[in-house]
């Protein structure tokens, strides 16, 4: 697949919008491990809030991934694809589940946490196999038609 049909002039969105969720979900667990260090309860706070940020931020990429799952037609690359999207639904769900434990249940539980930490390790499965999307079977970019390959520019060549 040469580009994506997710795309604006031919850069694709959905990697635009990622960033914001896993370094979200990243931070709360982040914060976990400070209020569980120091007890200080606006850790636990921003914790919540972070993950509540996620879940939005997590949401908004699906769409132009779904876009960019359906132009998939290689059958090995789909299924990885797949797999990967359906990873990533699992941590938003995850990470909605570990957010209304917290949000309605004690103030500390040991349950979100360990939600949150396996949210963080099915997160990162996932994100190796968009990774392997990528740059093993070039899904979502652009080839140089002619195939020929760019000179680096002159200051950099004289760095190297």
């Amino acid at each position: 697949m040469p580009t994506t049909p997710a795309s604006i002039k031919r850069r694709p969105i959905h990697p635009m919008l990622i960033a914001f969720p896993i370094g979200l979900w990243v931070f709360s667990l982040i914060c976990d491990i400070v209020f569980l260090a120091v007890g200080t309860a606006a850790w636990r706070t921003v914790a919540l809030w972070s993950m509540g940020g996620g879940i939005i931020g997590g949401l908004l990429p699906a769409i132009p991934r779904f876009i960019d799952w359906t132009s998939i037609h290689d059958e090995p690359t789909g299924r990885i694809a797949t797999i990967q999207m359906v990873l990533n639904l699992c941590v938003v769900v995850l990470y909605v589940i570990n957010w209304a434990l917290r949000f309605h249940g004690p103030p500390v539980a040991p349950g979100p946490f360990v939600l949150s930490i396996i949210g963080i390790i099915v997160l990162c499965i996932s994100e190796w196999l968009g990774g392997t999307l990528v740059y093993e079977h070039r899904v979502a970019v652009s080839e140089d038609i002619s195939g020929a390959v760019t000179e680096q520019p002159q200051r950099l060549r004289k760095a190297a």
